[in-house]
């Protein structure tokens, strides 16, 4: 590691745990860290995940305000990407400062999508999305993660490169899942390009994890605070949501970090089983608080949703040959 580069990611550290200091003292606010305490405890896990996984912190976050704390799915989505927005970027300037790999060309196209799509899906898309439908889309889609992983597991830890397509090709292939993202899976639950981003990657391109997991934390990153910056200047914050992110930020600013660090020293079948289990774990914790809503109509659109993913995830893989 470059030693110039990761005094880089201390400095910011030392300035970020300074201004949310300087801030709680000078507003005499630091009442609210007793408060929201939980929050805080459940972000530990869930930013060492989005350091080490291709499931950012929000994947932990949404699940525990919205299906643990019974919150609305706006402030899940809300809290989401504004924690993400210091744990997945103080991840990423790690990832810079290790020098560690990254598909530059799909992230580029990434980035483009989600510029676009990001503020169609939060502010024109979203609020037609019912709460059942948002709870729904979230489920199902990391459950349908998770089980992929069951079944190719093992051939995708196997993979060791990256095959590029062409150019062109990765750029446009990036920009449309910035897009689907962008319009979809971040603007209802704050998470998801990042999942869609390695999905590709493994399927699609035959990356390896070690260039896989990276990239889809520095996706989530730039969504994350993309969507932060666009939710501040139009000031459609959801009520609560600052007081639990000056709790939960100084956990995830170290720990997805820390998640960065052991993933590259974790052997591969445990961080897929990890990730499978955490996927399948929250689709029957929302069975389960949904069990009264869960008629046939709403388990016909879980078994849509879930062929819709499970097919584009098959396209992805086809798309390798």
């Amino acid at each position: 590691m470059n030693k110039r580069r990761y005094v880089l990611w201390l400095c910011w550290l030392s300035v970020f745990y300074t201004a949310w200091a300087v801030y709680l003292t000078t507003s005499q606010n630091w009442s609210v860290l007793s408060e929201h305490w939980p929050i805080a405890l459940s972000m530990a896990l869930g930013s060492y995940f989005a350091g080490s996984t291709p499931m950012g912190g929000g994947t932990v976050g949404f699940p525990v305000l919205v299906f643990g704390f019974d919150y609305p799915t706006q402030i899940g989505r809300d809290f989401s990407l504004a924690v993400q927005s210091i744990g997945m970027t103080s991840a990423s300037l790690l990832i810079w400062c290790r020098r560690q790999a990254l598909a530059l060309t799909v992230l580029k196209g990434s980035v483009l999508g989600v510029i676009v799509g990001l503020p169609i899906g939060l502010f024109v898309i979203s609020p037609l999305a019912s709460e059942f439908a948002v709870k729904a889309i979230f489920a199902v889609l990391w459950a349908s993660f998770g089980l992929y992983h069951l079944r190719f597991g093992q051939e995708l830890q196997e993979q060791t490169g990256f095959i590029s397509h062409h150019q062109t090709t990765d750029f446009r292939v990036g920009l449309i899942l910035g897009l689907i993202g962008g319009l979809s899976t971040v603007a209802f639950t704050g998470v998801g390009i990042d999942m869609l981003v390695y999905s590709a990657l493994i399927l699609a391109y035959r990356a390896s994890i070690a260039i896989a997991i990276p990239s889809s934390v520095v996706i989530m990153a730039f969504a994350s605070v993309y969507g932060s910056l666009l939710q501040s200047v139009t000031g459609s914050w959801s009520d609560g949501v600052f007081e639990q992110w000056l709790t939960a930020a100084p956990v995830v600013a170290i720990g997805a970090p820390v998640g960065v660090l052991v993933v590259a020293r974790l052997a591969p079948r445990t961080n897929a089983a990890v990730v499978s289990f955490l996927c399948l774990a929250q689709f029957v914790w929302f069975l389960l608080i949904e069990s009264t809503r869960l008629n046939v109509a709403s388990m016909l659109l879980l078994a849509v949703l879930a062929v819709a993913i499970w097919t584009f995830l098959r396209k992805l893989k086809a798309f390798s040959r």
